[in-house]
Order: C-alpha cells, then structure tokens, then sequence
C-alpha cells in the first residue's frame, strides 16, 4: 500500500501570454500519493480549481512516457525537478516530503515566450529541425538493416544522439540559453550515419545558423547536460562544432574556384 503526502504548497508561475504580467499563486494538495506523477499531481489541483470554479493551470504534456518531450517545467529551479534523467511527467512524489513549498515555473529562455501559465512556444527549435534535420537524397526502399556495415560505436553514438526528445530542458538550464545540445544532437544523429554523408556539411552549416538566429552562444557551462532528460552527452556539441567549421572551409574552397 503506497504512502501518501500529507499535504504540500505548490507555488505556480499564473501568466494570461507572452504580453501579460504575471504572478506566483499559492495552493496546498492534500493527502497525495507518493506513487502519483508530478503531471497527475497537476491534474488533482486543475480539478480543484474547476470544481471552484476557477481557471485550470495550463501546462504542456502528451505521452506521459518520456518520449514526446511535450513537458516542460522548472520545479525549484531545475528543469524536469529533482530526478536527474527524468522527464517532468515520469517525476513522482516520492522525491518530495510532506509539507514542502514547491516552486513550479515555464521554461525561462527568450527564445521561448510565454503562451499562458506554465506552457511556452517552442518553434524555434523546430525550425532548427527544418533547416537540415533530415535526410532528402533518394536512398530508394528500405533495405534490411544488416546490409549496411555500421561499426557498433558509431552506430551506439548516433542512437545516443538520437534519445533527444526535444524537450528544451538544455535551454531552459543554460545561463545563455543556448540549443547546442538540441542541435548537436541532431546533427550528429544524422551525419555519423551512413544514410546522412551526402549532406553531412551543409546540414550542419543550417542547422547551426539557424540556431544561432533564436538562441545565445555555448560557454561550456555543462548545465545542459545535467538538466537533459535522456542524459545526452555534451560530446555531441564538439561533433556539431567540428563539422561546421569543416563546412565552413569546404565552403571557402568552393568559392576561391569559381
């Protein structure tokens, strides 16, 4: 039989859009199980508030798995909460006590303006994805898998890569703000692939400057990588920088021969 939280405070970032003020809002939960999600938690108190007939909290969430990357929330000033590697909506109560104050906040990043309440607008990190997160050269069907010889370390690398949910979490914990996270990750997920060596120079020269359009610039602060949900390394970034200043020089060649 689980325990249950006699009761906590939670104190939650209430904002009307990107143009309002806003403000923290106190209320209390009681007796929560310990086994409940942090996002089944947020359900209880929107069903509190409806039946008080008060405006729900908005907040973003989709699988409640951990794949989708939809949840997005500061909890005592760390992206996803106390849990490392652990998404917002696979964070249960258990991590908390009984009587605590938690302090529950959107995404903080200018890259990411305010919707309403605890959601954010995340585009530009899907524009990232449309300037080159992809692979357009004809390959023809799809073959059987074992007839490409990828050595097991690259192939271990770009799955690796290949965990980013896309949540925005590496964001959110950069003093910058910056995506190089989110970016390497798909750079390097696509261009350590055979599949992806075609375009392997000019999708990390997009990917890159566009990215650059909506975010600051890496200082190697690391705080990216403890706040990923999926732990994703930031070994990715050398790969992405590597290959754009590679871009960059073939580039130059080009252009000096015609």
């Amino acid at each position: 039989m689980s325990e249950k939280l006699t009761y906590i405070t939670l104190r939650i970032w209430r904002q009307g859009g990107p143009d309002s003020p806003g403000q923290f809002e106190n209320h209390v939960i009681e007796e929560i199980s310990e086994e409940a999600s942090f996002l089944e938690m947020l359900d209880i108190l929107n069903e509190q508030l409806i039946e008080a007939g008060k405006e729900a909290i908005v907040f973003d969430h989709d699988c409640r798995e951990g794949i989708c990357g939809t949840c997005s929330l500061m909890i005592d000033g760390k992206a996803h909460g106390p849990e490392k590697g652990t998404a917002t909506c696979q964070l249960h109560m258990r991590k908390f006590q009984s009587g605590d104050t938690i302090t529950i906040e959107p995404w903080r990043a200018s890259a990411f303006p305010i919707i309403k309440d605890l959601m954010v607008d995340r585009a530009p990190l899907d524009r990232i994805v449309e300037a080159g997160g992809y692979i357009s050269a004809e390959t023809g069907g799809a073959p059987d898998a074992n007839l490409i010889p990828i050595p097991k370390p690259v192939a271990d690398a770009s799955m690796d890569a290949a965990e980013c949910i896309g949540c925005g979490a590496c964001v959110a914990a950069c003093p910058n703000g910056a995506a190089n996270l989110f970016t390497g990750a798909k750079v390097t997920h696509l261009n350590l692939l055979p599949q992806g060596q075609a375009e392997r120079y000019k999708r990390a020269e997009a990917m890159v400057e566009t990215m650059d359009e909506y975010f600051g610039s890496c200082t190697n602060h690391g705080e990216c990588e403890a706040a990923c949900p999926k732990s994703i390394s930031i070994d990715v970034i050398a790969v992405m920088n590597a290959d754009y200043m590679k871009a960059k020089f073939k580039n130059r060649k080009k252009l000096s021969r015609t």
